[in-house]
């Protein structure tokens, strides 16, 4: 669904979020479920959930993925011994990427395509490195340098201080809506990979455009 009229979106650059749009964080459920049956995906839900709230308040703070972990487990009442909660947190270095991930990137090409991700860039380079999608980017830029999180504007001026490129003429990809909606605040040209069906964020602007899968992204983006 696009939800803009426009077929495609003259761009100079894409600029893409990192976990839940190019990697599967849902993946970490089938380590879950070897340590605790049948609680592995209600286990990564929560986490997730949790470390999204906890980067939010760490930026209203100014102030980990540990003390994400441990809510989510005391939530659901799974004991969290220290060996098991290192073997949980390796999990996030060894995420699958989805399906449409490199496709989607070699498409792109030779537009300059690089990741601003919350993630540390300790995180994120083998991540990229040892799944193969470091092949087809320019570059991987953390939150590590801003000192807080999306949708901090500080963040995504990151993209544009690397790229020296208006914002309007970079294209900004997450599968999370309120990452989109800030992004289009911000003044990227915004896409949502809304692979869940999910209502639209109404605390912000509308993303210029609304996909399912990352498969539909090359079609819409015209180069500059």
């Amino acid at each position: 669904m696009i939800a803009n009229s426009a077929s495609t979106f003259t761009l100079d650059a894409m600029v893409f979020d990192a976990y839940g749009t190019l990697f599967d964080v849902q993946s970490v459920a089938a380590i879950g479920d070897r340590m605790f049956p049948t609680q592995g995906s209600a286990l990564a839900k929560a986490w997730r959930t949790k470390q999204l709230e906890y980067t939010w308040l760490q930026s209203l703070m100014l102030s980990a993925t540990q003390r994400r972990q441990d809510f989510a487990a005391e939530t659901l009442g799974l004991p969290m011994q220290p060996q098991l909660r290192h073997r949980l947190l390796d999990a996030y270095l060894d995420l699958s990427p989805f399906p449409d991930a490199a496709p989607a990137l070699a498409a792109l090409s030779p537009l300059r395509r690089i990741i601003l991700s919350n993630g540390t860039r300790a995180m994120l380079e083998p991540l990229a490195a040892s799944t193969g999608i470091a092949l087809h980017l320019d570059a991987i830029l953390s939150v590590d340098a801003a000192g807080i999180y999306k949708p901090s504007p500080r963040v995504y001026q990151l993209a544009v201080d690397h790229l020296k490129l208006a914002p309007a003429r970079i294209g900004f990809v997450s599968s999370n809506g309120w990452d989109a909606t800030g992004a289009k605040a911000f003044g990227f040209t915004a896409f949502w990979v809304n692979r869940a069906g999910a209502p639209l964020e109404r605390h912000g602007p509308k993303p210029d455009a609304i996909i399912s899968t990352l498969a539909e992204l090359p079609a819409l983006v015209g180069r500059g």
